[in-house]
């Protein structure tokens, strides 16, 4: 009697696959790793003061690992170590728009933009869009969207205290409690979309040219309007076009400016 040769063929899928499935995820967790190692790599050589190579080791890890606002506050501040400001207000205000709650992020973000040319005096605005953007900014997007869960599971809470317990004064508790969480959810959860949208719709750029002259129109040939220095911070009005984009001044004025000019945030 013969034996066949025992192949891949005569075994079954699973026993085939599992050896792939295994390889896949030795691999998966390989790449993590280096993930890692990367970031480390970066912060000790941050922390020997190289910080033209930890520069480049920042930005390695956003493109391979995703972005984090503690990775461009770090990038941030090897850019302001190299006195490459308008990098470094770039990369904190990229970290800002993550973490606009941390208090590190806004003092040196702050730091770097006192050292721009071009001091800029915002126009006065209603003090209650000041307010609610201060209110905003205080906390992160995730922090305000736990927030708004906590919230609102105490607020139910409250509502199946003024529902089911006989004491007067627990059912006083529970309502007057729930409309005051009611307000908390509402203003959590309104943050927290108000911060996503600021995420996913980058309408923000700094100018990263050393001096740019501001167009009435765009082409080379319009009229000059004014001149603008590095690390100033423009809103885009308009970037449907290829090479220029028409930008708005944290002063109000607005114009077109080449596009390879600034980097959006």
């Amino acid at each position: 009697m013969m034996i066949n040769h025992l192949t891949t063929d005569n075994l079954p899928l699973a026993m085939r696959t599992a050896p792939k499935i295994f390889m896949l995820l030795v691999f998966s967790f390989s790449f993590l790793a280096s993930f890692a190692a990367t970031k480390a790599e970066a912060d000790a050589l941050y922390e020997k003061e190289k910080y033209a190579e930890a520069a480049t080791a920042y930005e390695s890890v956003l493109k391979t690992q995703g972005v984090a606002p503690e990775v461009y506050y770090n990038l941030g501040n090897c850019y302001y170590k190299l006195d490459e400001i308008p990098l470094a207000v770039l990369n904190y205000e990229r970290a800002f728009l993550l973490d606009p709650g941390d208090g590190d992020i806004r003092a040196n973000l702050a730091l770097a933009r006192g050292k721009t040319i071009d001091k800029v005096v915002p126009p006065s605005e209603m003090f209650f869009v000041t307010w609610w953007r201060d209110l905003t900014n205080c906390m992160s997007m995730n922090e305000w969207a736990l927030l708004g869960i906590v919230s609102f599971v105490l607020m139910l809470l409250g509502i199946l205290a003024y529902m089911f317990v006989p004491r007067l004064e627990v059912r006083k508790a529970g309502v007057y409690g729930a409309m005051a969480l009611l307000v908390v959810t509402l203003i959590a959860n309104l943050a927290a979309v108000s911060q996503h949208y600021s995420q996913t719709h980058r309408d923000t750029a700094i100018i990263l040219s050393p001096a740019v002259t501001v167009k009435s129109s765009p082409s080379e040939k319009s009229t000059d309007l004014f001149l603008i220095h590095e690390g100033s911070k423009v809103e885009i009005l308009d970037g449907s076009m290829k090479e220029w984009m028409e930008v708005k001044f944290e002063e109000g004025k607005q114009g077109w400016v080449p596009v390879k000019a600034l980097e959006i945030i």
